[in-house]
């Protein structure tokens, strides 16, 4: 089936906090989930895309590392770049993530860290915790 990944919850929720994250912080909607090509988004001076190739090139923990030292929670679109990162990395394969020491569940906690710590802690309802 075509949409075999999108019935993976953590990628779903993920998905829709991101939608509803960006319509908080911007004030607009925001129509598509996938990133865009021309990404505009950066932390500390980093752009997004070279996390994002970190990823791809199985450097997940470093990259989230970097990521979360040098990020101000306060800039929203510092904010928006680490929502984007963990949208992309949700959308890995649990053997991918694996194979490069991380899992879905990290994902998932990593997201949540970035709501309660840039101030959108009530975006954490939108999660059903399956403990």
């Amino acid at each position: 089936m075509y949409f075999t990944d999108e019935k993976d919850y953590i990628m779903r929720m993920i998905k829709e906090m991101v939608r509803v994250l960006f319509s908080l912080m911007f004030g607009k909607k925001y129509v598509s989930v996938e990133l865009e090509k021309e990404n505009k988004y950066e932390v500390s001076g980093k752009n997004l895309k070279d996390f994002l190739d970190m990823i791809d090139s199985g450097k997940i923990n470093e990259a989230e590392n970097i990521l979360l030292d040098s990020i101000d929670y306060t800039d929203r679109n510092e904010a928006m770049a680490a929502a984007l990162f963990y949208q992309y990395l949700s959308e890995k394969d649990s053997e991918f993530l694996k194979n490069n020491n991380y899992t879905k569940e990290e994902v998932m906690s990593g997201f949540k860290q970035l709501l309660m710590q840039s101030g959108y802690t009530d975006l954490l309802c939108l999660v059903k915790d399956e403990e």
